[in-house]
């Protein structure tokens, strides 16, 4: 017997609607109805509290095929949520563009490193896009990280888009205005994204 028909006979059991199992697990009816017709499985605390609500052990819950499958499952979900939070993270690190001597000014005959706020030779619409710009990513980065902790899938995926897109779209900007420190560090976070993607996917 699959997970799905023995959570289903336990429910019954109880003579518990889909509703009132879903209140006692802290969870949807949607979540119960999906795990009951065999499309889903709970995640390892929910399988705890459905053990310990039932008084029964999780070996009799599911079979060795599905317990290898959920344990696959919440591994890879894991692993997802860490990169998820790097991916965000590195959004938000591009704030440090305002302190880090990144740009180009050059006074006489010498060229210096300087920060944001110390006068970069750039027109005062590209200095404006690269104060935005930071904010901007860092933004996207904050999204990313709320997204994936409250598990929307869909908002978490537009942020993701948003910002690799936004970063494309600064990578070119610093290439075109020649600041060639801020475009490789920029350069560096886009790669270590798409990495994760790659690995996520």
């Amino acid at each position: 017997m699959e997970f799905g028909e023995k959570l289903q006979q336990l429910r019954k059991g109880m003579e518990w609607t889909q509703e009132q199992l879903a209140e006692e697990l802290f969870v949807s009816r949607t979540a119960i109805s999906k795990w009951e017709s065999g499309k889903g499985y709970p995640n390892i605390d929910s399988l705890k509290n459905i053990s310990k609500l039932f008084s029964v052990s999780i070996d009799d819950l599911l079979s060795g095929e599905e317990l290898i499958s959920l344990a696959a499952n919440e591994n890879r979900t894991n692993i997802n949520k860490i990169f998820s939070l790097v991916y965000g993270t590195l959004d938000v690190m591009t704030i440090s563009f305002y302190f880090l001597p990144l740009y180009i000014r050059q006074d006489s005959d010498l060229i210096r490193a300087v920060s944001l706020f110390s006068n970069p030779d750039v027109s005062t619409v590209t200095w404006i896009i690269y104060l935005v710009s930071p904010i901007l990513m860092a933004m996207m980065g904050i999204a990313q990280i709320i997204a994936q902790h409250f598990l929307n899938e869909k908002c978490y995926s537009i942020s993701r888009t948003c910002s690799i897109l936004l970063q494309a779209f600064c990578i070119l900007i610093y290439v075109a205005t020649r600041q060639p420190s801020a475009t490789s560090l920029l350069f560096l976070f886009f790669m270590i994204k798409v990495v994760l993607l790659i690995k996520s996917s």
